[in-house]
């Protein structure tokens, strides 16, 4: 752990924080903080700031609720820069949306690296907000049981392509299976969150039998 007295604070006596969302590691806000308002971060596991236009302390959700619960502090390599790993309650951005970048101000040619909360949301909207034609409102509106069902088809078509040991064709077949659930997830009101946290518990509860393992 580096020593918070190694930090390097600027002039004013701040150092900038990036914050990030733990779970989809967007990037939600930068704000600024002293060493008082590190500590008081520190001590009660949620992020406090330095108000640069109030001059004062700012405890992030002390009005609006959406707290942010710190999983890690990482310093860069200048020990400059904070990175603030957090676990949200509610939007980051005072206008309401869940991160304070929003505004597009140049796209390069590069295509935007595929990401599952960008599928999951995508698939929610299709149930929110149906489109016809779409395959997946077909799904939504068939409801749970054509639903169980394609995800049951799926798996067999998967475990069919492994026997044949054809991998190309089962990493086609799994990737079917995972967007039928996906759309099962959504139906019985399950979020990409709490499956992560499930198999968080049950990495950490693998890591622990091992430690105890080897002080046997």
């Amino acid at each position: 752990m580096l020593d918070i007295a190694k930090l390097k604070f600027n002039e004013q006596g701040l150092i900038p924080a990036i914050i990030v969302d733990t779970e989809t590691k967007d990037v939600l806000m930068l704000a600024y903080m002293n060493a008082e308002s590190l500590r008081v971060s520190m001590e009660e596991g949620r992020t406090c700031f330095w108000s640069r236009s109030r001059q004062e302390l700012w405890r992030k959700g002390e009005t609006s609720g959406n707290v942010q619960k710190i999983v890690s502090i990482t310093a860069d390599c200048d020990a400059d820069t904070l990175l603030v790993e957090v676990r949200k309650a509610g939007p980051a951005c005072h206008t309401g949306a869940e991160s304070c970048f929003f505004q597009p101000v140049f796209e390069g040619e590069e295509p935007p690296a595929f990401r599952y909360s960008d599928l999951f949301e995508m698939l929610r909207g299709r149930k929110a907000q149906p489109k016809e034609g779409s395959y997946t409102t077909y799904l939504f509106e068939k409801g749970i049981d054509k639903i169980l069902k394609k995800v049951g088809e799926e798996t067999t078509e998967v475990i069919l392509a492994a026997k044949d040991q054809d991998k190309a064709n089962t990493v086609y077949e799994i990737g079917d299976l995972m967007y039928h659930v996906m759309v099962l997830m959504i139906e019985a009101g399950i979020s990409l969150g709490e499956i992560k946290r499930e198999m968080a518990s049950r990495h950490v509860i693998d890591r622990k039998v091992k430690q105890e393992k080897m002080v046997e």
